[in-house]
């Protein structure tokens, strides 16, 4: 049921979605004169690495450093207005499309995020797929600790459902929460 869900959604909000991020696309585009595209390998279910897809809101220098660790100075009003709305989100629906993620599940952790998979092993969570936003996500917890996102990832996991996704997404798209805030 939650991947039929996850599938009508993300193929209703597909044609919105590139229209927002065409206007994302360009603003991310001025502002740096990068790619605006944001493409990075994340750790997905069964502990499988994917490619994940997002509108760049920080400077190309910045690389594959997590979010956390990057000064909040490289992330500029513009880029702080796209990730308000959460357009710089939107491509993940391109990956929820193709299986490797869920509108609703654990985001996605780097490859270089250690601690945090070896607490996501523990716990069972990579038995879900990755979300575009999670439960983590509405509480305010983000990479930067990972045994409490762990424990929070798997808290989800173990009690998901559709009335607890759709929760989830309600409270994301009214914009409770502030996890991952500073990603990509």
């Amino acid at each position: 049921m939650k991947r039929v869900f996850d599938l009508a959604a993300s193929l209703i909000l597909f044609l919105p979605a590139v229209a927002i991020c065409i206007i994302a696309a360009f603003l991310s585009w001025c502002e740096f004169r990068a790619n605006p595209l944001f493409i990075q390998w994340r750790v997905g279910r069964g502990q499988q690495p994917f490619q994940i897809y997002k509108i760049r809101t920080m400077p190309p220098n910045t690389g594959d450093l997590p979010s956390h660790h990057a000064p909040i100075v490289t992330i500029s009003r513009l880029s702080r207005l796209i990730r308000k709305f959460k357009a710089d989100e939107l491509p993940q629906l391109i990956c929820v499309i193709r299986g490797d993620m869920s509108l609703v599940g654990p985001r996605p952790g780097l490859p270089s995020h250690s601690e945090l998979i070896a607490e996501r092993a523990a716990r069972g969570v990579f038995s879900a797929r990755p979300g575009i936003t999670g439960l983590a996500q509405i509480q305010g917890v983000d990479m930067s600790d990972p045994s409490r996102l762990a424990a929070l990832d798997s808290e989800y996991v173990r009690t998901r459902s559709m009335a607890l996704d759709f929760n989830i997404l309600a409270q994301t798209i009214y914009g409770r929460g502030h996890g991952d805030a500073r990603a990509a």
